[in-house]
């Protein structure tokens, strides 16, 4: 049902999936877009779900997530990173995209502090 609609916004999803890595990404879409595909005015479209490593954490997404996790595994790019990563998505009420990266920073990864440049010199 909403599938057309997600495959319109991928190419932007596709990028804040990848700047997601370093700060948590927000998309506003158009409502219009939710009521041609769901021919309700207003309708209320809303959810939240986690993924790791390429897979569904959230138990029973509804249908606008399940159209979203489908268009997103179907494209080569966006299936790699979330393959590769963890990630929490949600969509509100207001229609707008939240990304975050949730995927945990390894320790030789994860940047140093302006002290820890200073000890180590």
């Amino acid at each position: 049902m909403y599938t057309y609609t997600w495959k319109k916004y991928l190419p932007v999803i596709r990028i804040l999936l990848k700047r997601s890595a370093t700060e948590s990404q927000v998309l506003t879409v158009n409502r219009i877009d939710f009521e041609k595909a769901n021919r309700v005015k207003k309708p209320v479209v809303s959810f939240s779900v986690e993924l790791a490593k390429g897979r569904v954490i959230t138990i029973n997404p509804p249908l606008p997530a399940k159209d979203l996790l489908e268009v997103l595994l179907e494209d080569e790019i966006t299936r790699k990173l979330i393959r590769e990563n963890k990630y929490s998505i949600k969509f509100t009420s207001g229609f707008e995209l939240h990304i975050e990266n949730t995927t945990p920073v390894a320790e030789n990864d994860a940047p140093k502090t302006d002290a820890e440049d200073t000890a180590s010199a």
